[in-house]
């Protein structure tokens, strides 16, 4: 028996109305017609899934913030102990811990195409691992798939993906496919068993999308309950857990928390609206907007499907109730929201046929979002050419500062923030925007006298703010100064000597610079 209070859920047989001046069709003809239209929208899905993958497949390497610092985590990982370079500068230490899912495929991949390539591989499969199992949740829970799941292709490239959270979105994609394999093993006794290991296997790569899954399973099993002091919910999704075992060992536990250091409310009302954060203010708001007035609509005419709905409502509580910083990660909290639109639009079932240009409408708002994406990444691709070749005058092994300018208030995702790890993937260099923080990543810098990992590297400016590099400090330690920015600099430090430049970009020797091409010119 269904307490009457929960949402709508149990799906029902669509009617079927003959062909106006038709007369009475045969049933069989009758059930055929929606079948074969389900299934042409099953196949749309599947398309459009496959094309949220086209920004990497156009851009020769990854636009996100912070792919080249973690690219240069792979190259350090997989090349400490046998690159003398990296050895000396690095440190790095394997830890099992719920953070570990790109790590874990470059093992396997980079030996075969090169870190670079690995890397590339991996960021165009996430996007349409994603919009697979959206595909995958939609089919197993209705055995068709609607404006809801469609809808829902649009947080593909979230904030979290754009700003480079490889874990935690490839985490999000493996979370859909084991939610619609616990649907699909319904009744199965083999269930227990194989969640198990899934869980295991979705919390090492990263630990939020364990807690998503964990919260979707739960929202599925609320809805299953006899009344509201059923316990079972509470007990269903056990095979899931098992992963709090070493984070309770301290297996990879980072004990930080905060909800920042102000604002804490305006910042929270800011995750909320910047769910859809891309590259266009207007056109990402006005996205927002349309999806959640679809949303709206189905929750007045109650088509929210309450197996994924309970998990929505869940996960839009947690985004406010999560600190920002949680396991050492940034902005757990933001994850969230999007993940929580994203549900929300997968939970919208209008079960009537819907017209051909709604459907084709909400088709276009996700090609609109993943074919801006794609032209901005081309475009900055084609900066990054330039820039990246200021390497060839890095010799092997240098000490590179990279400064980035920033700007304090921007919409867009800057992706040359994190630029200059480029020189320990191509030149083994040291280099100060790596994620190299002891007790927090598995890498870390040899020399702890002085910073020289993220966000070492990022000056944050003003409109009417000057940028002088001589107090630039990372500077002090290095053989190049690396510069990346719009706004040039008033100064550089003494002695620095430009050996190339860009229109946003330059490279300059430092007057202490060791001569690597002759050791006995350096210390």
């Amino acid at each position: 028996m269904t307490d009457k209070s929960q949402m709508d859920v149990s799906p029902k047989a669509e009617p079927v109305m003959p062909a106006s001046g038709a007369g009475d069709a045969p049933a069989s003809t009758q059930e055929s017609a929606p079948r074969a239209r389900y299934d042409l929208v099953f196949w749309v899905g599947i398309a459009l899934a496959l094309f949220a993958a086209m920004p990497a497949l156009v851009a020769w390497t990854p636009q996100m913030t912070d792919y080249p610092s973690h690219l240069a985590g792979y190259k350090i990982m997989l090349e400490h102990g046998s690159n003398p370079f990296l050895t000396w500068y690095f440190l790095f230490h394997w830890e099992w811990t719920g953070n570990l899912g790109v790590e874990l495929l470059m093992v396997p991949l980079a030996p075969l195409f090169g870190v670079e390539l690995a890397g590339r591989i991996i960021v165009a499969a996430i996007p349409a691992l994603t919009g697979l199992g959206i595909v995958a949740v939609s089919w197993v829970l209705r055995r068709r798939v609607g404006i809801g799941p469609i809808l829902a292709m649009v947080t593909i490239w979230s904030p979290s993906l754009l700003m480079g959270f490889l874990n935690y979105s490839l985490s999000l994609a493996l979370a859909l496919f084991t939610f619609a394999l616990w649907v699909k093993m319904e009744g199965s006794a083999w269930r227990r068993v194989v969640m198990i290991p899934l869980g295991f296997v979705v919390w090492l790569s990263h630990v939020s999308g364990w807690g998503i899954l964990g919260v979707m399973v739960f929202g599925y099993e609320w809805t299953r309950r006899g009344s509201w002091r059923d316990w079972r919910p509470f007990l269903a999704p056990w095979p899931l857990i098992f992963p709090l075992l070493p984070m309770l060992a301290g297996m990879g536990a980072n004990s930080k928390v905060s909800y920042g250091r102000w604002g804490v409310l305006e910042y929270k009302w800011g995750i909320l609206y910047k769910a859809l954060r891309s590259y266009d203010y207007v056109f990402d708001i006005a996205t927002l907007v349309a999806v959640l007035l679809v949303a709206l609509a189905a929750l007045v005419v109650k088509r929210i499907d309450g197996r994924l709905g309970w998990a929505a409502l869940i996960m839009f509580g947690l985004t406010m109730a999560v600190p920002r910083q949680i396991f050492g990660g940034d902005y757990a909290d933001y994850r969230l929201s999007t993940a929580a639109l994203m549900i929300l639009l997968m939970a919208v079932d209008f079960r009537a046929k819907a017209p051909v240009w709604f459907l084709t409408a909400c088709s276009l708002l996700f090609v609109a979002r993943t074919g801006l994406t794609s032209v901005v990444w081309y475009r900055d691709a084609q900066t990054a050419r330039t820039l990246i070749k200021a390497l060839d005058y890095v010799p092997e092994g240098a000490r590179v500062a990279t400064a980035v300018a920033i700007p304090r208030r921007q919409w867009f995702f800057g992706p040359f923030e994190h630029f200059g790890s480029y020189a320990v993937v191509r030149r083994s260099a040291m280099e100060n925007s790596n994620f190299a923080l002891p007790d927090v990543h598995m890498l870390s810098m040899r020399e702890e006298g002085y910073r020289f990992a993220d966000p070492s590297h990022r000056i944050l400016y003003s409109s009417y703010q000057r940028i002088d590099l001589r107090k630039f400090r990372p500077a002090n330690h290095a053989d190049y100064l690396w510069y990346i920015g719009n706004s040039q600099p008033v100064a550089l430090p003494d002695g620095a000597h430009i050996v190339y430049e860009t229109e946003n970009s330059f490279l300059a020797r430092l007057p202490d610079a060791v001569d690597l091409a002759n050791p006995a010119n350096g210390s």
